[in-house]
């Protein structure tokens, strides 16, 4: 009887036959679904790709995120992008990468979003402003935490075309270097 109940406050005026009779062929066709979705799918125990050479599987190759350096490039993309949109936080952190990347910079994410140490001169403003470096707006922040991810494991193309600076559009810098592009309200450079 609960099974009638429970249909009936979802709108269907069943006895408890027509209930049961209606379940039963619903569990019947998922169950069949379920092993006809097995039969198809070869077993990972089975010996079939070593036994026939032209049989290839592909290996993806999943990169397990280092959390600190996916932390600190979240920082950088929140603080100096979060009001570009995802193409302006992923401009940002393809800076971080590149730099990672270039003999001239340290060889770790957050060693080269915090160099230069928290007093000026600094390499990210955000970090040597005497402010806060908690995110304070959450969906921003989940936002750069998952393009973070991303961005550490199955990197995409670069927005920057390599850029290793980037400077905002308000700011004159005191250096002449190649322009890559520009992407909102940043200029980035070789």
């Amino acid at each position: 009887m609960r099974i009638t109940g429970r249909l009936r406050t979802l709108g269907y005026d069943l006895d408890w036959c027509r209930g049961r009779f209606a379940l039963n062929a619903v569990l019947s066709l998922v169950l069949a679904a379920l092993l006809a979705g097995c039969a198809s799918v070869p077993s990972p125990l089975s010996d079939s790709s070593q036994s026939d050479p032209a049989i290839k599987h592909p290996v993806r190759n999943v990169k397990q995120v280092d959390t600190e350096a996916q932390h600190c490039v979240a920082l950088a993309m929140y603080w100096e992008a979060r009001g570009e949109g995802q193409r302006g936080m992923l401009a940002v952190g393809s800076v971080v990468i590149n730099r990672v990347e270039d003999d001239r910079f340290p060889n770790s994410v957050c060693d080269v979003v915090y160099q230069g140490g928290e007093t000026p001169p600094c390499q990210f403003s955000w970090w040597c402003d005497g402010k806060s470096d908690r995110p304070t707006h959450g969906t921003l922040w989940t936002a750069s935490l998952s393009l973070a991810d991303e961005l550490l494991t199955a990197r995409p193309r670069d927005p920057t075309h390599g850029a290793l600076f980037f400077h905002s559009t308000s700011t004159r810098p005191p250096w002449r270097r190649e322009q890559t592009t520009r992407i909102g309200n940043h200029v980035f450079y070789r």
